[in-house]
């Protein structure tokens, strides 16, 4: 339910109280991937550093974190990193190929390999994220949320084992079908590296983390919990609850049950599920992240995207508990008149 038209609240307000499905003014908004990419202020910053180098750079990453609130407004800002600094930190460098894709240093295909991934220094080789973060927190201060955010272990796993981005991530379903047990020591390592990494970024004040399950989708039903589901809920219970939890798991809307029990506090739709029906699963003390297709933003037209983020927005009418979001990140190919249009129509929405 909306609150009355009187109620004056921050964008970090907005978003935090809505992550706790508490009555707010309109849906707080932020868009995955919504830094980089699309934007040309982030495509000039390319011509002179490496991704790896943005990302590495505290005072960089925070510039590129802050450039699309500064374009567009958002009501949260989310931390620009990539999901593969988990597996560096545990000693499996990666880079991107300019060709597009990312090429790590070795995979991990061996319970050898497994065994010399080191989790003791994760914080400390991660402190560059650290310091981002804390450079954020007093930028953005008391008006916009920061989001921290990390892979699931089944994701990060699935990388890992292929060594790069591949057409088709087999190696870490054989491993779980063929060998769990040995699954389940990647699964372990990853999952304390993650509650680790994750504790630092609530330790900076982020108001929120979202962990991205990418990969979910490509687990039969009968087998995502075991390989994927479980070590998520590990972690959201090793946080405690000190900050809330966005889970967003690609493609897995076959475990709705799993999800939520995950114990994450809000659950993220992705664009093949329409959030009319999400809505009718979903318990409404558990908030809902989504669900506009990137396609829309890549290929519409802004009166289009518009009219599709009315459809949503009056599907969770009188839901407590809506954070609009697209159902997948933005492509580098999204229009910038069509990021607008969205931000203008979730604004002006009443």
């Amino acid at each position: 339910m909306n609150a009355s038209t009187d109620m004056a609240l921050t964008a970090r307000e907005r978003f935090n109280r809505a992550a706790r499905c508490l009555p707010v003014d309109r849906p707080p908004l932020w868009l995955m991937r919504q830094a980089g990419r699309a934007l040309p202020e982030y495509r000039k910053l390319k011509e002179a550093y490496t991704f790896v180098q943005l990302v590495q750079n505290p005072e960089l990453a925070a510039e590129v974190t802050l450039q699309p609130v500064r374009r567009f407004g958002f009501d949260a800002a989310i931390l620009f990193s990539d999901i593969l600094v988990i597996p560096e930190a545990l000693g499996q460098t990666y880079h991107f190929k300019e060709t597009g894709g990312v090429v790590m240093d070795f995979a991990v295909t061996t319970k050898a390999d497994i065994e010399k991934l080191s989790v003791e220094r994760v914080v400390e080789r991660l402190s560059y994220v650290d310091k981002a973060l804390r450079i954020l927190r007093q930028e953005l201060g008391d008006q916009t949320a920061l989001l921290g955010f990390t892979g699931s272990p089944w994701t990060l796993a699935t990388f890992m084992m292929e060594g790069a981005s591949v057409p088709k991530y087999s190696r870490a379903l054989q491993l779980f079908r063929e060998d769990p047990k040995t699954y389940f020591v990647l699964a372990e390592k990853l999952t304390a590296a993650i509650t680790a990494y994750l504790q630092m970024q609530i330790a900076t004040g982020v108001d929120a983390v979202q962990i991205f399950d990418s990969h979910g989708g490509h687990l039969a039903a009968t087998e995502f919990q075991e390989a994927s589901g479980r070590w998520t809920d590990q972690i959201i219970a090793n946080i405690g609850g000190k900050v809330p939890v966005i889970n967003f798991s690609l493609g897995t809307h076959g475990n709705w049950p799993d999800l939520i029990a995950s114990g994450a506090n809000v659950v993220g739709i992705d664009w093949q599920t329409s959030m009319a029906e999400a809505r009718k699963i979903i318990p409404a003390h558990i908030a809902m992240q989504g669900n506009l297709s990137p396609v829309h933003i890549a290929e519409s037209t802004p009166e289009v995207v518009a009219a599709e983020t009315k459809k949503i927005l009056e599907a969770m009418r009188g839901r407590p508990g809506h954070i609009f979001n697209l159902g997948h990140g933005l492509t580098p190919a999204a229009k910038l008149e069509n990021i607008a249009a969205l931000v203008e129509t979730v604004k002006a929405f009443k």
